[in-house]
């Protein structure tokens, strides 16, 4: 076995690294193996003040050895790449399997169901900028924001992040697969005062590709301007009133769909989605999609965890729950095949409507428009919501003032068949893509 660095690693050495634990696996009786790694390298910087105050750099290794005797399975985690610690670690998920019991959904993926022809998708385009060049673009942001208006007291925090990482799966069956991505961000948080009030918000832009990022003036000038709108909030009385979800807290309200129907939590009766496949869960206007291989989107992958070919998969469509969302142990366990999402769906879609934004305070007319929400009050078992929220209150389709220090409460089911449209504000920023979402009605908990 080759002597590898402890402490760096190419990533072009990662696949031959995966086969070395796999032949050791084999060299310890396993009679299967599969083995995931990632390797990521980059930096933060975080500027205050109009001077840097972090620079962080990253270089972070994981592997996960899984081995197999018969359906005894055993694990280990490592990040030494050493021989002797790749070594151990075999030796050690070896010895775990063979104490403990049998379980007849453990092993690898069907060999028909390895992506061995899995696509290339550009997901990784690095960014040329050096730390000092991170440095001035984040204290240019700062700048920006603070000139934005006398009352933006300081910057929390301006972030500059650029990361490079590579994936490995690989087992037994003969499956190598590896692909590289890139993530960069702009963030920027902000703090502002009016009288004895004092408000916090941010603006952010994430994407594979630093050609698609958002320019730092643009970051600043938004965390400003929704920093500065914060200010005399007020809090609501109790009251129930219709709610807009703006997009990118929406995309947390599907996300506690996409945690229903996955499979973990079907096969451990931790659902309110449990055996729901076929009825209906939205309206019948409502679709959602995964698109697995778009580019230089933040939930791409040629192939799941399980080195399963990943597929655009319908989740609901005309309201009605098609698939749950597996991988193959979660399917074996519920009697199922696999669909492709060990570790989680990818780039899900929402079908949206044809209004923006401020169409949908004029369609909503009155009620609350939530830009944030706090706490985590969400059961996934009984479906039951409450999370504390704020936002802005509307009237006549136009927003009247802020609020805060309010609670909404519902129950998932209901709010999700209570949608009424979904806006075309799609937000990209995230695995779950979806417009701002109308709600009927919800329980607003205030003074």
């Amino acid at each position: 076995m080759k002597q590898l660095n402890k402490s760096s690693i190419d990533s072009n050495q990662l696949p031959s690294i995966a086969q070395a634990i796999l032949e050791e696996a084999a060299r310890n009786k396993a009679q299967h193996a599969e083995v995931g790694l990632a390797a990521t390298k980059g930096y933060t910087v975080s500027v205050r003040n109009n001077s840097v105050e972090t620079v962080e750099y990253h270089q972070d290794k994981a592997i996960e050895v899984m081995v197999y005797f018969g359906q005894r399975k055993g694990t280990a985690s490592l990040t030494d790449l050493r021989p002797e610690a790749i070594r151990a670690a075999v030796e050690a998920a070896c010895h775990i399997a063979k104490f403990t019991d049998e379980d007849p959904a453990a092993g690898l993926a069907d060999k028909s169901e390895l992506a061995f022809n899995y696509p290339t998708i550009a997901l990784a385009a690095p960014w040329a900028l050096s730390v000092e060049q991170a440095i001035e673009l984040g204290c240019q942001c700062e700048r920006d924001a603070l000139s934005y208006d006398k009352r933006i007291m300081s910057a929390e925090n301006v972030s500059i992040v650029t990361a490079e990482s590579y994936h490995v799966y690989a087992n037994s069956l003969g499956f190598v697969g590896h692909f590289p991505s890139t993530h960069h961000e702009i963030s920027c948080v902000l703090v502002a005062k009016d009288q004895e009030q004092m408000q916090r918000d941010f603006s952010y832009t994430i994407a594979s590709d630093p050609t698609l990022l958002l320019p730092a003036a643009t970051v600043a000038r938004e965390a400003a301007e929704r920093t500065v709108a914060r200010l005399g909030a007020r809090q609501l009385s109790t009251r129930q009133a219709p709610v807009i979800f703006a997009a990118d807290v929406a995309r947390g309200l599907l996300g506690h769909f996409v945690a229903a129907i996955q499979g973990g939590s079907l096969y451990r009766k931790a659902s309110f989605l449990l055996d729901h496949l076929g009825k209906q869960i939205f309206p019948d206007f409502i679709h959602l999609q995964e698109h697995p291989h778009l580019s230089h989107a933040l939930g791409s992958a040629p192939f799941d965890q399980d080195g399963v070919s990943t597929k655009a998969n319908v989740f609901i469509d005309a309201g009605k729950l098609c698939n749950y969302s597996l991988g193959v142990y979660s399917a074996r366990k519920l009697g199922m095949k696999t669909t492709g999402n060990a570790g989680g769906t990818h780039n899900l879609t929402v079908k949206t409507g044809d209004k923006d934004l401020p169409a949908l305070l004029k369609t909503m007319d009155k009620g609350l428009l939530i830009t944030e929400l706090m706490g985590n009050g969400v059961n996934i078992i009984t479906g039951d919501y409450s999370r504390g929220a704020s936002g802005y209150w509307v009237e006549n389709g136009e927003i009247q003032y802020p609020v805060n220090e309010i609670t909404i409460a519902g129950h998932l089911k209901e709010m999700y068949m209570r949608i009424a449209e979904i806006g075309k504000d799609v937000d990209l920023r995230g695995n779950i893509r979806t417009g701002s979402i109308l709600i009927e009605e919800m329980m607003i908990a205030g003074q």
